[in-house]
């Protein structure tokens, strides 16, 4: 079975089982709303990749925590379109939960995602206890304090913002943990992992900064011009378009260089390339050309 139907299949029996009919109506149509269709499913498929770099000896293990990063991703997002943050009525190409739904149900759905991504970790990972405990530790450090998610949203109501740490927590640590992830589930190592999640996160910001920046709402499915609207720094209105350029390119450079001596390396090469490629502003790319 191939990455993409094996992280749908695992999304989809997650949100069943808890937007189902005995779930109130709205907010279970606003969670599989929130899921369904995705994204690129770019940090499930790293953690697949990663598991199946180590082995995958654990299927049903590295699915789970797979889906429980998309989980927390999706719920990132739910509550960083509501009108306490930056208020956009648009993502994915179509309405915001919030927009869709109201703010009530947008904020509890985002809730529910969360807790669903634990429960599926934690169930997942019931036939091989040994890798329970790992890997929910390692999921909620990925959206906690002191350097997850939440502090990545919390740095934007700070007075003053530092870039790195920022950029580190609002979008780093959940690449950071989706990599880790996969080694934990296959019983491996997480610790030479991280620096592989470390720079494709980065460069992933970098990425966003640019798009940001850069593209108009049509070709990202989100609004544009979020950061200065909100004060928020960047890479674009720190280093420039050409500089921002050249981190990114950096970045991409120094995942791949990061990837540990495994089987799976070129699988994971082809992962990297295929999305810096898919992340470049197209007005970039037109440039070039």
């Amino acid at each position: 079975m191939d990455m993409k139907t094996r992280i749908e299949r695992t999304l989809d029996t997650a949100v069943c089982r808890a937007a189902n009919g005995k779930a109130p109506p709205m907010i279970a149509e606003a969670i599989r709303y929130a899921v369904f269709p995705g994204g690129a499913r770019v940090r499930p498929r790293l953690c697949l990749a990663v598991a199946a770099a180590c082995g995958d000896d654990a299927p049903e293990v590295s699915e789970g925590a797979a889906a429980a990063i998309e989980l927390l991703h999706c719920a990132s997002l739910v509550h960083d379109d509501l009108p306490c943050f930056d208020d956009a009525a648009l993502r994915r190409g179509r309405p915001s939960v919030h927009a869709a739904y109201g703010e009530a149900t947008a904020l509890l759905a985002g809730d529910a995602l969360i807790v669903l991504a634990f429960q599926v970790v934690a169930e997942a990972a019931q036939r091989n206890p040994a890798r329970t405990a790992p890997l929910v530790t390692l999921v909620a450090s990925s959206v906690g304090l002191p350097l997850g998610i939440v502090a990545g949203q919390a740095w934007e109501s700070e007075p003053t913002v530092p870039l790195e740490a920022y950029h580190g927590a609002k979008t780093g640590a959940l690449f950071v943990g989706a990599a880790a992830a996969g080694a934990v589930a296959a019983g491996s190592d997480p610790a030479p992992w991280r620096r592989l999640g470390e720079r494709l996160g980065a460069a992933y910001q970098v990425a966003d900064d640019l798009r940001d920046g850069l593209c108009e709402p049509e070709e990202i499915g989100k609004p544009v011009g979020q950061d200065p609207a909100h004060l928020r720094p960047n890479a674009l209105q720190q280093l420039g378009a050409r500089g921002a350029v050249a981190r990114l390119e950096s970045l991409i450079a120094g995942a791949i260089g990061a990837i540990p001596r495994c089987p799976g390396a070129a699988e994971l090469e082809a992962l990297i390339a295929s999305e810096a490629k898919r992340l470049m502003p197209k007005k970039l790319t037109r440039s070039a050309a």
